[in-house]
């Protein structure tokens, strides 16, 4: 089943939630809805689920108009971040809820709860309460639950943040695995940036009710259309720089009152060609820690150090500038050495600051 959202808004009186949204899903396909906190990605998640009505354009489930449509009717699961269980009934009750309003019969109700609960990992806790099983198995449940309504779409809305890390991580692979062999189109909201990269075939980047991008993980980090997308999508997050471009000897200058790097011309021409303020973009990965004698290298001094485990990600000040760095815990740094760094210029970003747009996007494929 595809979806197709066409100038999709909704209002609270004067407050605009979601506005002029145009969306496109395939069949089959895993799109995750990611922006921070209150962005409007679980408003447009409930206008598909029907639970709101849109104030301006249309929903399309394939090629039927569903704005009218209620949700009992739309052929949809939906997974909530609490569960949503009833704590009075046994798994499969919960379970076989959705069914019951339906007028299955229970012959039928009994072979598709076995079914998915089995599908789950689940099929011999069908006479537990809720409260007798874990977060994890209260998820599988609530997943459960939402499969036997054999859905045309599902919708996740964070369902994953109740439980622990590594609970998460076991999760987030078996929701995939799950949703790639049975094939349903599914959206799933969060404001975690890893579920949304490790999940989604494609990620609607949200922020402040308007979509800011909409691509695969891929193309959203390495190559951001714009300085929210930037800065948001990428942990550490991109270091950014307010600078100024100018030639030098064949090459390109970006400088600011703290800074001064010297870059390859073949990826900068595009920062010198261009007229308006501009901000530099540069990764914590692709800043490099180098030898001092290193011709170009920035100086600096670390502030902080925090293990990361594979990497130790380093807070370096230079003058007025504080830059993220990733760097091998084999050279065993600590705060207060002085260090020199030097940048990957193949990786640099580029994005004109009065407009918030990359002026490299576009320009590399």
């Amino acid at each position: 089943m595809d979806i197709r959202l066409e100038n999709l808004g909704k209002s609270f009186g004067n407050v605009v939630a979601v506005e002029g949204l145009d969306l496109q899903v395939g069949d089959g396909e895993f799109v995750a809805f990611l922006g921070p906190s209150g962005c409007g990605k679980t408003t447009t998640l409930l206008m598909l689920a029907g639970i709101y009505k849109p104030s301006t354009g249309e929903i399309y489930f394939g090629e039927r108009l569903v704005n009218q449509i209620a949700p009992k009717d739309r052929n949809i699961g939906m997974v909530f971040q609490s569960y949503a269980l009833y704590p009075h009934m046994t798994v499969f009750d919960n379970m076989s809820y959705p069914l019951k309003l339906k007028g299955v019969a229970k012959e039928e109700q009994q072979r598709r709860v076995q079914e998915a609960a089995d599908t789950m990992g689940i099929g011999q806790l069908l006479k537990r309460r809720p409260g007798e099983l874990s977060g994890g198995q209260q998820q599988r449940v609530a997943l459960g639950r939402a499969l036997v309504k054999e859905p045309d779409v599902l919708l996740f809305d964070e369902p994953l943040s109740n439980l622990d890390a590594r609970l998460r991580l076991t999760m987030r692979g078996e929701i995939r695995q799950l949703q790639q062999r049975l094939g349903i189109t599914s959206i799933y909201v969060t404001h975690d940036q890893v579920e949304a990269m490790t999940m989604a075939d494609r990620i609607a980047v949200i922020h402040e009710g308007r979509l800011e991008a909409f691509g695969t993980p891929e193309d959203l980090y390495e190559r951001p259309r714009t300085l929210f997308i930037a800065g948001f999508v990428g942990n550490p997050p991109m270091n950014l720089f307010d600078v100024e471009a100018q030639a030098a000897n064949g090459d390109v200058r970006l400088a600011n009152e703290s800074l001064q790097l010297t870059l390859a011309r073949e990826r900068a021409a595009l920062a010198l060609q261009h007229n308006g303020p501009l901000t530099l973009g540069l990764r914590p990965e692709d800043i490099l820690v180098a030898d001092n004698a290193q011709d170009g290298a920035l100086h600096g001094q670390i502030s902080i150090v925090e293990p990361l485990g594979r990497d130790d990600m380093l807070e370096v000040v230079i003058g007025q500038e504080r830059l993220l760095v990733l760097a091998d815990p084999a050279l065993r740094l600590s705060a207060g050495e002085n260090v020199a760094l030097t940048v990957n210029a193949e990786k640099a970003h580029f994005f004109d600051r009065r407009t918030r747009q990359s002026i490299l996007w576009g320009q590399e494929k």
